[in-house]
Formats: C-alpha cells, structure tokens, sequence
C-alpha cells in the first residue's frame, strides 16, 4: 500500500490518540510481548512501578537513560519499585540492542522492555503525540501505585533525556506521602522533614507558634 509520501509501507496512522490516563485513575491493563517475556500490569500487582517509553532502539538518548536505569535498578527494587520499559521497535531489535549495551557499555539491562510494534499499549497510555511524532512514542514516564494507580506522570520530547535520579526521588516522595499522610516540599530526599497537610487557616496571623508561615508546618520522619 502506498502512504502519503507516496511510497510503499503501512498506512498512516491516525492523528487522534487516546489521552494518556491521569493522576489516581486506574492505570490501562494490557498485556505485551516483553525482553523477558510476555508481562502485564497485573505481574507488577502488590509493588510500584515505574512504566516508560522511549522512542527507538540503537539510539543515543535512550541508551543513556537504560544505563541509568539499570545502574539504579537496585536502588528502585528497595523502595518496591519495578521498572518496565517500552518502545515501537520489535524483540529482535530490542536483543541486539540490549545485548550491545551489555557488550560495549559493560551494563545489563535487568527489566523488561516491551515490543510494541502494534502501538496497542501506546496507544492505551497516549505515549504517541502527533505533535512530536506520529510513529514513535515520546518519552513518557507512569508512575503506579501498588493498587494500580497512576500516581505521577511526565511527558519528555524525544531529543531530551530524563533525570533517573529524580525519578527514584519521586518514588521515594510518592511513597513518604502514601505511607505517613504527608506532603513533600521542594527537593526532598529521605531523612528531610516532610510537611503537614495544609491546615485550617488561623484567625490571627501569629497563631504559628514558631512565628513562620502558618501553612506550611513540618513533620519529621
């Protein structure tokens, strides 16, 4: 079949995509064929994970970010986070690339990566985003919850690497929030005061003892 450009390949696809689900709603089920297997949302029940996409094998952005990732898996496995990536590109493509990693980059990618070459569970997590591309996921990041919510979610375009530190932090946050009934203030780290939901407003300015602001009150952990 001849596409738009006029040459022979698939038909093009459409430019509406479903939206990506959002903050608490229930992550999308699916199941897919993976590096390690087929694997579905429900294999990850009972623990965080971490979902992302990333645009294409073999490429110089997304090698970076699987390094991080592996060399920080150990680190999301003791907060109970797994991690699960994803992209558009077969199993074949995904092994070589993977074994190259491993090969030239002395890393191995110890998690998943899902062959999506149907564009199904993209699809069903909006990671397409014709404005940045119509074929290739951008770089998404689902943060799940152990009752499979979304509890956080970012939206990378595709030239631009994401912070693999962060998003351990962020689990860590989501995680001291979840557990204690807590927020987190800007740049927090375990061991940091957390800070109490925001409460009542006094009737008089100096009704905080410590003379501060009366919204923002701390916690210990």
């Amino acid at each position: 079949m001849l596409n738009d450009a006029g040459a022979s390949g698939p038909t093009p696809l459409p430019r509406h995509w479903a939206r990506p689900p959002g903050l608490n709603e229930p992550a999308p089920e699916f199941r897919a064929p993976s590096t390690l297997g087929e694997v579905g949302l429900e294999d990850f029940a009972g623990r965080w994970l971490v979902f992302f996409s990333h645009p294409a094998d073999f490429t110089p952005v997304c090698s970076t970010e699987l390094v991080a990732f592996a060399r920080a898996y150990a680190d999301f496995q003791a907060e109970e986070c797994d991690l699960l990536g994803l992209s558009v590109d077969g199993l074949a493509s995904h092994a070589a690339w993977l074994a190259e990693l491993e090969r030239f980059g002395g890393v191995r990618i110890p998690f998943p990566i899902i062959a999506d070459e149907g564009l199904h569970v993209a699809r069903l997590y909006g990671m397409i985003q014709p404005g940045e591309s119509d074929v290739r996921a951008v770089r998404s990041v689902f943060v799940i919850d152990p009752d499979g919510r979304v509890r956080a979610t970012l939206a990378y375009p595709i030239p631009t690497g994401r912070d693999v530190a962060e998003l351990l932090r962020l689990v860590r946050a989501l995680r001291a929030s979840a557990e204690h009934q807590v927020a987190t203030p800007e740049g927090w780290q375990p061991g940091d005061a957390a800070l109490e939901p925001t409460p009542p407003r006094p009737a008089a300015a100096d009704a905080t003892p410590s003379g501060g602001l009366w919204y923002v009150r701390e916690r210990p952990l």
